[in-house]
């Protein structure tokens, strides 16, 4: 889980069957690795690989900033480049992604931890009713649930 550092950059294939491909890259915090002058990274950038319907989803709802989360299966490789040297890579292939924020939270907090991210607070739901369902307090907005 991490946020995106930039819009996905999205190519399509060539061919019979064109098929979208999404790279973008997720600024994943390292858990207890604050530093107090800031001259550690406290980050990690993770390159993500999306195919097809899901690189379309990406390219369709991915913003820089946005929180989301990943799982698939780690790919390396490796070129040479211009000048002779070979580089290694590392890609996340995408099996899955979703928002891991609701849609207000995604609009640009400011404060918060290093990516800018801000919690929203909402009020916590008030005693369950006996048919083991909450009450939803007054003034949460549809938006902020887990369904619609």
């Amino acid at each position: 889980m991490g946020r995106l550092t930039r819009d996905p950059e999205v190519r399509y294939s060539q061919g019979e069957r064109s098929m979208a491909i999404a790279r973008y890259t997720l600024a994943v915090d390292r858990r207890g690795r604050r530093s107090q002058d800031g001259s550690e990274q406290t980050a990690d950038f993770i390159n993500i690989v999306a195919f097809d319907r899901a690189g379309e989803f990406a390219e369709k709802y991915f913003r820089q900033g946005m929180r989301v989360l990943v799982s698939g299966r780690i790919q390396t490789g490796s070129y040479t480049n211009k000048e002779g040297q070979r580089v290694y890579t590392t890609d996340i292939i995408v099996d899955d992604q979703e928002f891991a924020d609701s849609k207000g939270a995604a609009g640009g907090n400011a404060g918060g931890d290093s990516f800018g991210y801000q919690p929203t607070s909402r009020p916590a739901p008030t005693s369950a009713i006996g048919d083991g369902f909450m009450n939803i307090p007054d003034g949460v907005e549809d938006e902020g649930l887990p369904f619609n």
